[in-house]
């Protein structure tokens, strides 16, 4: 008799909350590591409101969405670092040929500026997270050959730097993460999650718009270049 493996029935579940379009708008989304409301998911989806509220319950429920209110308004966003990993891991899978072509010169616009650089949950992502990533790993600070680690003089390097790196917990120091657009692996884990917060806080980047896409300041453009020998000239 052939013993069912007792993880079957989680996947299942979890396959069925992921595998419809609306969920899948609101999870990608929150790449963006932010907390949004449920009104904003909602105009972002192109949904009526109550329609969207549904869906969120379940994403709640399924343990794929945290909750937060306050006052009338009620905030979600991604559990947690391995369920945006998870969405960020099928995101690449889809091949290049099945992305939608962009159907306004806005949609255009915005699809360009993801490309050049983004964040991907709570890293660099695009071609920004690559150029950030191959500077570090020809540099020595960073080794992809045998999965992604980062070297001790990595480690150094991070503390010469004035970023902190929170190695408390049970995420990897360094993790490679597949690039959607440009099909490498970019830097994520704790060592990815600082360098970025470190650069949107020091005003390396900054956000524009209301999707994920970042855009490196001319500060910016001298600290990756004064840090990392690293010219970000074409992100910018």
């Amino acid at each position: 008799m052939t013993t069912r493996d007792p993880r079957v029935p989680g996947l299942a579940r979890l396959a069925a909350l992921i595998a419809d379009e609306t969920r899948a708008a609101c999870l990608l989304a929150l790449l963006d590591g932010r907390a949004w409301t449920a009104g904003e998911l909602a105009r972002h989806a192109g949904v009526a409101a109550s329609t969207l509220s549904e869906h969120l319950s379940r994403l709640v429920a399924g343990g794929v969405l945290a909750e937060e209110r306050q006052g009338r308004h009620r905030y979600v966003r991604l559990a947690d670092a391995r369920v945006a990993q998870l969405v960020e891991d099928l995101a690449a899978q889809v091949a290049p040929g099945e992305a939608v072509r962009p159907r306004t010169l806005r949609e255009a616009s915005a699809g360009s500026a993801m490309a050049r650089g983004r964040t991907c949950y709570d890293h660099l992502a695009g071609r920004l997270g690559i150029a950030v990533t191959d500077a570090l790993t020809e540099r020595g600070l960073l080794r992809q050959d045998t999965g992604f680690a980062l070297t001790d003089a990595g480690v150094e390097w991070f503390g010469r730097v004035g970023i902190a790196l929170d190695r408390s917990g049970r995420r990897p120091l360094a993790r490679g993460c597949l690039d959607w657009t440009e099909r490498r692996p970019h830097l994520a884990g704790v060592a990815g999650a600082a360098l970025c917060r470190h650069a949107l806080e020091a005003g390396w980047c900054v956000r524009v718009g209301s999707e994920r896409a970042v855009v490196v300041t001319a500060a910016g453009e001298r600290e990756f270049f004064a840090v990392l020998g690293v010219s970000v000239e074409g992100v910018r």
